[in-house]
Formats: structure tokens, sequence, C-alpha cells
């Protein structure tokens, strides 16, 4: 009896080991089923069909899964290969696990998802709704897949591939560039150091523009272009001709697609092109029955320096570097006593350090602060730097001064050498001549800046004198009273306390880009911190928009309008002084999962009140008749308090009292936003304000873009609500970051959204009734809405929309200028 008892205990437990096993993939599938979980355990991963790729749990910095630290990351990378530990992607790059395990699940409703204690994170579109099975695999390439598995067991359409979220790692195979025709963007981003891989301060990609090239962007600025693609390489990689035999590259471009790939000749060779941290593209190979990676830099910059293993990086010549623009960052030590200067941003990379340590003359040297690549701490003096690449993760800056030997210059400065010594006496025979020169240089420079201080005071007054001769070029704006000082508290800023304001417009001081041009914030000497625009030379607004804003804004006062401090007009420079916006713009909030919780009901509906009562103001209540012809949520400003105020009057327009509607042949203004009679035929009027304002409100409500088109029903925002509100279920058009919100009220703005946003502007409803409506708690009595413009769905013509059509969906909510002849 104790052994048939012993027997069945046996068989008990290995049904049990055998159904807890199952729910967890093992280290030999290549196939994660729905239900089936990877642990953040050594045992637990996906290994492709061929041994190559492995996905599993890893930490930054260490073996791909040993030696877990606090911050734990799913990825992929080479499985049993020598002397490459990175992964070549990364599922949650910005959110880690930290002090928790996770598991990588493939859940019941089709979805991945990264559990742990902290809550969980979707690695795929959470939105996606499958009827059927799916699966999901790592396939030979490096490439996740997630596939719908029909009723027969055939592999069915892809769901969602890791190729198409690239991180710092281009595979063969993969594509960079973007798809025109639906948005997406395929651009590899730079780790931000080598123990956090959430995008630094390079990416990759190609140029969004007409010509067909690579571009590197640093913080937004382009850093290295490829040249254009030609006869099968680019004009600045002559290293891709000596490529041929081992990749073959493809460049397409055309209306659907705009791209960049390679693939491999010999299928016993392994490849990855990587963008470093410190902005180059190193390309590897691996012959898989070598033993060692072979890696070579193809970007940006090549010296042929006596220290093969330095780091090459392009800089702009600079005078106190010997006027040198190759800069060598050699790691080692500092041997001694040196001044040290700290920077404790964690935002700053260590290719930040190199940067400020570069403008600045008397650095010598730079590491970072923490063990995990962030904050700077700065070197300057005489202190002995001693190479040395395994002792500390210093570095000082060896500049190339292109002499015939080609001996670096450490520093930008000459070195301490015994010849150097020796020519010391050099420095007392000139001392005289250095004292006498001095005391010309102070006086010619107290003459320069006298000069300077007059030249200014002139190019003001030419300026005040331009902006009253361009006012008086435009009719309906000669009706605002202009004079030395325009408007309440207005007045012209030289261009000197614009450049002492924005720290000569410095990039740290850059709050964003608009069609005007660029925003900087500024601090006035007594401390009030400004708005800075200016007026771009290759922006698509010009002088006339910029008068138009001046003449208009200047006169307005209202809480919900932005408030325009003043403007600086000296020879080609055209600026505006705004008050100073806490939180920036209002897309900048409500379309960011993270930020948009900041934005409870109560918060919404007081902005959504706020703009409705700034243009009633504009409409009815300002000394003039104004249309804004450009409302959107990147032209509402936040303040500290949250309160929305109403900018950008650069295209706005001037009505007469007897003025109802006009019309135009330059449709200005930004697609998604702007009505149908305006965008077709340049009619424009109060309602075309009033359907503008009702795209931003249900924007608002449901913290989705219009333009955007949603993935999960092919609709844009206004076709969904419409569609949402005639069945009655508008429930599920509330932002899901919402935690309230009672449905009532919810109902209430969409349906006063859909009576701003009706296809005839003689059936929507004015601002003075949109305000009414949004203080009255009786729903019954409000009219209701007709179709809204732009409804005809996808599905109820058969047939994809036209090109024009698709053309509206701008993704990047630029204002545009469409001309058009009439």
């Amino acid at each position: 009896m104790a052994k048939l008892r012993s027997t069945a205990f046996l068989f008990f437990s290995c049904l049990c080991i055998q159904s807890f096993s199952s729910s967890h993939a093992q280290a030999q599938n290549a196939t994660l089923k729905q239900g089936q979980q990877l642990r953040d355990r050594d045992d637990e991963y996906l290994v492709s069909e061929n041994g190559l790729f492995q996905l599993g749990f890893f930490s930054p910095g260490n073996s791909s899964i040993s030696g877990a630290t606090s911050d734990r990351y799913l990825g992929i990378w080479y499985s049993k290969l020598p002397n490459d530990p990175d992964a070549v992607w990364v599922a949650n790059p910005e959110t880690p696990i930290v002090n928790t395990s996770g598991v990588f699940a493939l859940a019941g409703d089709a979805t991945l998802k990264l559990i742990h204690g902290g809550g969980e994170i979707s690695v795929s579109d959470p939105n996606q709704t499958v009827s059927g099975k799916v699966t999901l695999s790592l396939l030979d390439t490096g490439n996740l897949v997630l596939r719908e598995v029909t009723s027969n067991g055939t592999l069915g359409n892809v769901l969602w591939e890791s190729f198409s979220h690239p991180t710092n790692t281009l595979l063969p195979g993969m594509k960079l560039g973007m798809n025109v025709k639906t948005g997406q963007n395929w651009t590899i981003y730079s780790w931000f150091s080598d123990q956090i891989p959430a995008p630094g301060a390079f990416s990759l990609g190609v140029d969004p523009g007409a010509t067909n090239q690579l571009i590197i962007w640093r913080r937004d600025d382009v850093y290295w272009s490829s040249g254009i693609w030609e006869n099968g390489n680019f004009q600045r990689v002559p290293e891709m001709t000596r490529m041929v035999d081992l990749f073959e590259f493809t460049f397409v471009s055309n209306k659907e697609e705009k791209y960049f790939s390679y693939t491999v000749k010999n299928i016993s060779t392994v490849s990855r092109w990587k963008l470093s941290y410190w902005g180059q593209i190193m390309k590897s190979i691996l012959n898989l029955n070598g033993t060692t990676w072979e890696s070579t830099e193809i970007s940006p910059c090549k010296f042929n320096l006596y220290n093969p293993d330095a780091l090459c990086i392009e800089e702009k010549p600079s005078e106190c570097r010997n006027g040198s623009n190759g800069l060598v960052p050699i790691k080692g030590y500092f041997d001694g006593t040196e001044i040290l200067n700290h920077d404790n941003n964690t935002n700053m990379t260590i290719s930040d350090c190199h940067a400020t340590c570069w403008s600045d003359c008397e650095c010598i040297g730079y590491k970072s602060i923490y063990s995990n690549g962030t904050g700077c701490v700065f070197m300057s003096g005489a202190a002995q730097f001693v190479q040395n690449d395994y002792f500390d993760a210093t570095y000082v800056l060896h500049i190339w001064n292109n002499s015939k030997d080609g001996t670096p210059v450490e520093g930008g400065h000459n070195s301490g050498s015994t010849q150097d010594i020796k020519k010391k006496w050099w420095i007392w025979c000139i001392i005289g001549l250095i004292f006498s020169v001095a005391v010309l240089f102070c006086y010619l420079c107290y003459i320069k800046k006298t000069k300077l201080r007059l030249m200014e005071s002139t190019g003001q007054e030419q300026g005040l004198a331009e902006l009253r001769s361009q006012i008086n070029r435009f009719g309906d704006i000669n009706k605002v009273k202009i004079g030395d000082r325009i408007g309440q508290n207005f007045r012209m800023f030289s261009f000197s306390e614009v450049v002492a304001a924005t720290d000569d417009f410095s990039c740290s001081r850059k709050l964003g880009q608009g069609g005007f041009g660029p925003v900087y914030k500024g601090v006035l000497p007594d401390g009030q911190q400004v708005g800075v625009k200016r007026l771009a030379r290759n922006s698509g607004q010009g002088l006339e928009e910029f008068i138009n804003e001046i003449t208009l804004i200047a006169e307005l006062q209202h809480s919900n309008l932005v408030r325009l401090l003043g403007c600086c007009i000296q020879g080609e420079e055209k600026i505006l002084i705004y008050e100073f916006m806490t939180n920036k713009s209002l897309d900048a909030i409500l379309f960011d999962s993270t930020r948009g919780k900041q934005l409870d009901w109560q918060r919404r509906i007081s902005i959504i009140e706020g703009i409705a009562q700034g243009l009633l103001y504009l409409h009815k209540h300002s000394r003039v008749r104004i249309i804004h012809r450009d409302l959107k949520a990147s032209n509402i400003l936040l303040d500290e308090n949250m309160n929305p105020k109403i900018s950008d009057f650069g295209m706005a327009r001037i009505f007469g009292q007897n003025e109802s509607a006009a019309n135009t042949v330059r449709v200005v203004g930004t697609y998604g936003y702007m009505s149908p009679e305006y965008a077709m035929r340049g009619i424009f009027s109060e309602k075309s304000d009033v359907y503008s304002f009702g795209v931003l409100l249900m924007e608002i409500v449901s913290g989705k873009k219009n333009t955007a088109f949603l993935s999960c029903t092919g609709l844009c925002l206004i076709e969904l609500a419409w569609n949402l509100w005639k069945q009655g279920d508008i429930q599920e058009l509330k932002d899901t970051s919402l935690d309230s919100g009672p449905k009532e009220e919810l109902l209430k703005f969409i349906h006063i959204g859909l009576l701003c946003v009706q296809e005839y502007a003689v059936d929507r409803v004015t601002m003075s009734e949109v305000i009414s409506m949004l203080t009255s708690s009786d729903i019954t009595s409000f009219p209701d809405p007709k179709q809204p413009a732009y409804t005809i769905s996808r599905s109820e013509v058969g047939s994809p929309l036209p090109d024009k059509s698709s053309s509206m969906a701008s993704t990047n909510y630029e204002s545009i200028t469409v001309m058009q002849a009439r």
C-alpha cells in the first residue's frame, strides 16, 4: 500500500511539473504561444532555430543574462558569439524593470506585455483586436514577429514585429527610413550610455526631405550626412564600394516608401550596424567559423592618428583649439591635481560632456560622474594625462593640429615638452610687446564697443521705421493705432538685449520649433522669464505674418490670449518676445502617455472653457473682429496653473463689422483642423475657427490626435466620435488615462464638438452658443448635429482614400500654406 501511495504521489508530481512548465517557454524553443510566459531567469529564453539569436532578460553592461543588476530589460542578443554582450534590440529601453523580477507574456488578448511588481509595460499595440489565435516567433534574422494563426494552423498576417521598432542596431533585412503612406518611421537611436539603452544624443535615419541620403542627428541638429545615394552607394561613404563582396545594399524611394537596407551575401557571415553613443556607425562582421568580431567605423570622420583606438569626432573649428576640426578623446586618467567642475545633470551623456568641454577653452578633459555614464566632471589646469585604457573612464582632448608629423596637441594647447621649456625665453623677449599690444587692444575694444552701441541704436531706429512703413502697407491693419509704442506695455527690444536674455540663442535655451522659427526661453535683466520667437530665414512665415502678429496681439487684452511684450527688428533679424508659459504647449502634455495624466477631467473642462472664452473675445468682444485661422493644440500654451492661452496670430485676419466671410487664394493653417470650405475653396469666417475648436475639444476629451488614424478602427477621430454618438456609446472615446468623468458630461462635450464640426458652416454653432452650452446642464435642449466633414470611411466607399485625402492626415501637425489659383 505504501508503495502504491508513493507511485501515485510521484505520478501526481510529474503532472504538476508538466502543467507548470507548459506555461513557460523553454531554452530550445523559438516560439511563444498564447498564454505562455518568459520569466527573468537564466534558463528561460527563446532561441532562433539557427541558434544565432536569443530573447530574454538582461542587464546592460553585463554578459547577456547573467550578472543581474537593479535595472532589467527584455532584449535580443547574439547567442554564444564572442565579445558581443550588447543587445541588438530592447523592448523597454525607456522603462527598465527596477528592483524586481519581470515576466514577458503573450497574453490571451494577443498583446505582448512585460509584467512586474510595479505594473505592466505594453510591448505591442495594446489597442489591437484579434479574433483568433496568435503566436510569437524569434526568426533566424533576429526579428521577433507576432502573427495570426489561421484555423487550419498555418501562419497568417503579421500583427507586430521588432524590425518595425528598432533601437540602436540595423540588422540585415531591416529598413531604415519611413513609410510615406502610413507615416511610420524606422529610425535607430544611440543608447544613452553603455548601461542605459534609452535614446541618447544621436539618431540615424533617412533624410525626410527630397534627397536620398542617410543623416545622423545630434539633439535634432544635423551632425553628419552620407551624401546622395548614387550608383549603389553614398557619395560620402566610399567604404561601401569595398563592401560589395560582403553586402548587397538597397535604397528604395517611391510614393509609398523611402528606406535603406542591406543583406549579407554569405550565409556564414553575421553582421550588425550599430549607432554608438559617440555618434559613430560601427559596422561589425563575424564569420561563424571565426572567433572575434571585426568592427570598423563608417562615419563621420577619418584621420590617420597615432592612436588607432582613439575615438574620432567632427567638431566645428575653434580658435582656442588651434583652428582644428578633428577631436580625439583618449581614455586614461589624470596624474596630479586639476581643477574640477561638476555638472550633476543626469540627462547629460558622455557625448554631451564632450561637446561642453570642446566649447570651453579652459577644459582639457572630462568624464562621467556616475557609474551609469551620466553627469559630467570637467578638468582644467596643468595636470598630467596618463594614457591607460583600463584604469579610468576619463577622456582627454587631443586636437589634430594638421602638422606635418601629425602629432596631436593635448587640450588644444601646447603640452609641456622639453623643447617647449627650452624655448620659454621667447616669452620674456616679447613681454614688452605683449603689454603694448594689450593696451592698444583695450583701446580698440573701447572704440569698437562705442561704435557697436551707436550702430545698434541706429539699427533699432531703422527697425522701428521699417515696422511703421510695413504696417502701413496693409490696408486692413491701418485701423489699429500704431505709434512708437504699440499697444499696452509693448516696446522695441535691442538685439543685444535679446542675445543676452537667450545666452546667445543657446541650444540649452531652445524650447521648440514652429513654422515661424525656433523658440527660446529668455531671462530679462530684472529676472522676468520670457519666450523668444526668432524668424528663421527658411521660414514659411515671413514679414507679413510678423507684422500681423504685432499689430493684432499687442492690442488684445484677455486672460486666455498670450501676451506679447515686444519685438526686435535689426537687419534681417525679426524677433517676438512673449510672456513665458511654464508648461509650454497643450499638445506636449495632452498627447504624451505619461504627462497626459496631469490633465484630469476638471482640468480639461477648464482648458476647453478657457479656449472658448478666448475665441469668443476674438470673434465678438475685442475692439476688432479677428479670425485666428490656425487654432490647434500646439498653439494653446499653458501657464503654471494650466490656464490655456491662445497664441500664434501670424495667420489671423481682421474682419470688418459688416463682413461675415472672406475668400483667399492663400490657404494657411493645419490639415486636420481646417474647415472643409476653407481647405477646399479658401472661404473662411468665424465658423472656420468654430470647426477648429470642435476638433480641439474632441482631442482634449479623448487624448487622441484627429489626424492620426486609429489602428484598431481605421477611422479618424471625428469619424469615430460621429459613429459612437449615433450608436449611443461615447464612453469608448474617453481618454483611458482619465480615472473619472461622468458619462453625461462626456456626452455633452462630444455633442458640442460635433455641433462645431458639421460639414456646412451655416449649420455650425457660434462661440456664444458654445459658451452657453458649456455652462448648461440641460443637454436635451441641444440641437442634433448633422454629419461632420470628412466622415466617409474606407469601409463605406469600399476603396482606399484618394491621395488628396490621405495627404490631409498630417502626422507632424505643422502649419502649412497652400497656394491655389483662382
